[in-house]
């Protein structure tokens, strides 16, 4: 993690943006759209939609984890795929006394990552990449390697790079995030101010951490896994690992104002899911419905009244944008969407993560409830019109492999 501070500012989630039709008033028995399959009541009572958790059995054994006597044999079985990354690049400055004229300085930054291939394929965050003319990757044995980036998104902070003339490094197990509960230990490794292969130990102590909780770039995808493991700048981009010693997050960001025992890790089925075509394109393209959405946790007890909504969660459509692949489906505006593909989506970020990684041009069912009637509807989804980056020619300093990184 670089030493700058991530800034943090409130954000209402987008599946993209568009002119949404102004609101209508529903009929007491609304028309369903053409296509649309009615949901037979019982059928919307199937365990896999719903969003109420039931309760234990009476008489129901309570099971109980026990923890590890140490978490030696995790940090030894993890440590070898860890790495530190050291970056290099320019930044712009401006003196007191140039009177608006602009500078260039050397940048320098820090942060951890994994291996996650043989021939040298790391993972970390963009954040830690972000910028750098040159990288830098030092193993556990010391050695210092150069790398390039092969990949990178910064809607998820989620970066690859790749160490040139690598073979044979030992990789790290990937495991299973959503098979996270909270209260699991977890083993954070990394290299917090520079202090290389620091390993702390914690709980799970919430899953599912969006914007809302961890408010940082208002155009990125977050479902963070939120841990009391120790995580401090430099820890940007390590594993977050689970007591088989697999790699179930990758640490990213801390709460800010001085909070303690606050971080933040991307959960790696994110990771999992996006890695091969970053390493394939370099980008990920996405995927959209078309819709502008919110929580329906978010709404008032008049807009529920409104719409018909009894408890249901899922993500209400705000707007819908002219022409798109809603629009074209004859979505409206207050419809509520519980499941996209066969799959639950009680909350809007969650809706908004599988839209978007589903792949443009696939054809998925969405369950729809429109003033209490539940429906499915089939979509194909159209592209996210995304804004381009502009990346400005620079010089790339130099870096010696066997030079003192932090004494240039």
């Amino acid at each position: 993690m670089k030493s700058k501070a991530i800034l943090i500012s409130l954000f209402v989630p987008v599946l993209a943006t568009g002119c949404g039709r102004s609101k209508v008033e529903k009929d007491v028995d609304p028309a369903l759209p053409p296509g649309a399959v009615p949901v037979a009541a019982s059928a919307t009572e199937v365990p896999s939609l719903t969003n109420g958790v039931p309760s234990p059995l009476p008489g129901a054994a309570l099971e109980v984890k026990t923890g590890p006597l140490s978490f030696a044999p995790v940090a030894k079985s993890a440590d070898p795929s860890v790495v530190t990354i050291y970056t290099l690049g320019e930044e712009q400055e401006q003196s007191f006394f140039s009177r608006g004229k602009r500078g260039t300085r050397a940048a320098k930054g820090l942060g951890t990552g994994f291996i996650v291939q043989k021939d040298g394929v790391i993972v970390t965050n963009n954040h830690v990449i972000d910028g750098a003319d040159e990288i830098l990757v030092q193993l556990s044995d010391e050695r210092r390697l150069r790398a390039k980036i092969a990949g990178r998104d910064p809607r998820t902070d989620i970066a690859v790079i790749k160490v040139e003339d690598a073979k044979d490094l030992p990789a790290i197990a990937l495991g299973d995030s959503d098979g996270l509960e909270v209260g699991d230990w977890v083993v954070a490794i990394g290299n917090p101010f520079g202090l290389n292969h620091t390993v702390s130990a914690g709980i799970v102590s919430a899953k599912g951490r969006g914007r809302d909780d961890v408010p940082l770039d208002p155009s990125g995808y977050y479902s963070f896994i939120q841990t009391d493991a120790s995580i401090n700048p430099g820890n940007s981009g390590g594993p977050l690992l689970n007591l088989k010693g697999e790699v179930v997050g990758m640490n990213s960001a801390i709460r800010g104002g001085g909070a303690q025992g606050i971080g933040f890790a991307i959960p790696i089925n994110m990771v999992k899911q996006i890695l091969p075509t970053l390493l394939r394109d370099g980008h990920l393209t996405r995927s959209a419905l078309g819709v502008r959405i919110r929580d329906a946790r978010d709404l008032s007890a008049d807009d529920r009244a409104h719409l018909k909504l009894g408890d249901e969660k899922g993500a209400v459509v705000e707007g819908v944008e002219p022409s798109g692949p809603a629009d074209r489906a004859k979505l409206e505006v207050g419809d509520l969407i519980v499941a996209f593909d066969g799959e639950p989506t009680e909350r809007s970020s969650l809706l908004q993560w599988k839209a978007s990684t589903a792949g443009v041009g696939k054809t998925v069912s969405v369950r729809v409830i429109r003033q209490g009637k539940p429906f499915d509807l089939s979509i194909t989804l159209g592209e996210l019109k995304e804004p381009k980056r502009v990346v400005r020619a620079k010089p790339a300093p130099r870096v010696d492999p066997d030079d003192d990184f932090f004494t240039r």
